[in-house]
């Protein structure tokens, strides 16, 4: 019977890009001339590189062998665990390495930013992080770049740690030098089972041990994106439904003091469900993964929320890129399904999965 309602049928067109039958990917990030990078973190799958490059449908160690294989956690020459992938505006690669495998304790060394040149596929810079700034407990996520800034630009990185001090990390690219600012700021915060109660296919997501009582997912600032103007920096919890906003011209002056910082943010409200990933394009729009809902969705510059996708296949929608192409990629990897949240049971069915979608398709506006 029809009764008028709209039903739960997909929304958008997603093309499969690649499918993964080896280890569960997190990030994907693609060159300006449609190279495309991807990485593996070291969550327990046996990974035999943490970063590849996708050439002929097949997975490639990048920039070659020797750099996805650690001597040890605390190897600044080679990549440990990484957990994201970024081309910046100027077609240069960057790797984000947690240093941080299984979530062990980091040590110096081990987290680090690497960039590497694309033309001749060799590493340019690597910078490491004091323990002062990634901390022991840190895990690092995500990065975005505003090379406006200073004589080589800025970065700006969540630490998404899971029950300890969540920042966003600032890296000033011409000296190495980096610092945290928001550090425990409730806005970089997981909220509490309290206000917020994820369900993801039809079931609580809780970290469920194969002993005791279900608990809360702790994970803090994960998803960030820049606005096209670079004046504010889009950050969410793993763990809430809200998503905030800084200042980047406070987070990048060392000289303005932690309040004056946190002054500056901004509750940008509900966003409808859980976030992994966000981005940000040419036009001013913002996008928000929906792993409540196998979702994408898209604020426009006026306010208004848009679906780009919604799609049964996103299960776990995480990183998001846009590409020159004008398509966003977005790789689905059925987090949830890991065996920390489901009894020690690993229920991922392989395989992972590669999407992109036209950014400019002509996305459903949210109506109440």
């Amino acid at each position: 019977m029809r009764t008028g309602l709209p039903t739960d049928e997909p929304v958008g067109t997603l093309e499969v890009v690649h499918r993964f039958r080896g280890p569960m990917p997190t990030g994907v990030t693609v060159s300006h001339r449609g190279r495309i990078f991807v990485n593996f973190p070291r969550w327990g799958d046996e990974v035999p590189a943490t970063v590849v490059e996708l050439r002929h449908n097949r997975e490639v160690p990048y920039p070659d062998l020797r750099w996805n294989s650690p001597a040890g956690n605390d190897d600044a020459s080679a990549f440990v665990s990484v957990q994201s992938v970024v081309v910046d505006p100027v077609d240069r690669l960057w790797v984000l390495d947690t240093g941080s495998p299984m979530f062990q304790p980091t040590v110096p060394g081990g987290p680090k930013l690497v960039r590497i040149d694309l033309n001749t596929n060799t590493v340019a810079q690597v910078i490491t992080f004091p323990p002062d700034v990634a901390l022991p407990t840190s895990y690092l996520n995500d990065v975005r770049f505003d090379l406006r800034r200073g004589t080589a630009g800025i970065a700006y990185i969540t630490d998404s740690a899971d029950g300890a001090p969540n920042a966003i990390i600032v890296v000033d690219l011409a000296s190495g030098t980096s610092w945290r600012r928001l550090n425990d700021h409730p806005s970089t915060k997981a909220e509490s089972l309290v206000n917020f109660r994820p369900v993801v296919e039809g079931r609580p997501f809780l970290v469920r041990p194969p002993q005791g009582p279900p608990q809360p997912v702790g994970v803090g600032a994960d998803g960030i994106a820049i606005s096209a103007d670079g004046v504010r920096l889009y950050y969410c919890a793993l763990a809430s439904r809200r998503w905030f906003s800084v200042a980047t011209d406070a987070l990048a002056d060392r000289s303005v003091d932690e309040d004056e910082v946190a002054a500056t943010v901004r509750d940008e409200g509900d966003k409808g469900g859980g976030s992994d990933g966000l981005e940000s394009d040419d036009a001013g729009r913002l996008y928000l993964t929906n792993y409540e809902h196998n979702a994408i969705l898209r604020r426009r510059p006026d306010g208004e929320y848009e679906t780009v996708v919604h799609d049964p296949r996103l299960l776990w929608p995480d990183t998001l890129s846009v590409a020159r192409d004008r398509h966003l990629y977005v790789i689905a990897n059925q987090v949830h399904r890991q065996p920390p949240f489901n009894r020690g049971r690993d229920l991922r069915r392989k395989p992972y999965a590669l999407f992109r979608t036209r950014i400019d398709a002509g996305p459903v506006l949210l109506r109440p």
